[in-house]
């Protein structure tokens, strides 16, 4: 119930005054039956606008961060994340995507609509990032067919450290829906998921136009907060 309530009172129709939502290809998203919605992640934003728009209830894997803060601002936050149709995922530990992969079935099996970012984290940078096999092993245990979905603008009104959003237009793309049924049986093969998730991030890097990086998004923040690292110790010369 609260959840159509964020969607068509409170929420949804705050965020379209806000951002003017351009919609292309929502047509491609299927009315009824279990699907996977797999995005780029550009902005905290993405979590609420996709939904928002999406006609269909959809439900997001989100870290489970999310679910843990401290104190009564904490329990509103997860409170919150709960009633807006995500599931906490703990991204730690050697087993995290396998956990994953069982809340996404478990949606899926019950025919409902999945919404995951292979990239596995927000782009610090706005590009694309390498896509995590996690989504391919999903669609094919489940025989489920992924819409590629690009958010287009986010990032600029809502980078990375950023709050409160910049007021600004922005677009979602979706694709049309990519069958795998061709590899049914082979979710244990790696080239095989490496093959899907390739042509999935082609897919959303077509819709999305973004610059792409050969590299996981974790990798590159990694790198990029040791450069930041060594630099401070640096000494002034």
């Amino acid at each position: 119930m609260f959840y159509y309530l964020l969607k068509y009172v409170v929420l949804g129709p705050l965020l379209r005054v806000l951002f003017r939502p351009r919609i292309e290809g929502l047509e491609h998203v299927p009315a009824s039956g279990a699907a996977i919605v797999a995005g780029n992640h550009l902005s905290f934003a993405d979590h609420f606008l996709m939904p928002a728009i999406i006609k269909r209830r959809i439900t997001f894997l989100a870290k489970a961060e999310y679910f843990t803060g401290p104190g009564v601002k904490g329990r509103l936050i997860a409170a919150f994340f709960r009633s807006a149709g995500q599931i906490p995922v703990d991204r730690s530990g050697k087993d995290a995507g396998q956990a994953a992969i069982r809340e996404g079935l478990g949606v899926l099996r019950k025919g409902e609509l999945l919404g995951i970012y292979p990239e596995g984290t927000r782009s610090h940078d706005g590009r694309l990032y390498k896509g995590k096999v996690g989504v391919a092993v999903m669609a094919l245990r489940a025989g489920v067919p992924i819409i590629p979905c690009a958010m287009i603008g986010t990032f600029e009104a809502q980078p990375p450290g950023r709050v409160v959003p910049r007021i600004r237009p922005v677009a979602i793309r979706f694709g049309e829906p990519l069958d795998f049924s061709r590899y049914a049986g082979m979710e244990n093969e790696k080239a095989v998921l490496r093959a899907v998730t390739d042509e999935l991030m082609y897919a959303i890097l077509s819709l999305s136009e973004q610059e792409y990086v050969d590299k996981y998004a974790a990798v590159a923040k990694a790198e990029l907060a040791e450069r930041e690292r060594r630099f401070r110790r640096m000494p002034l010369s």
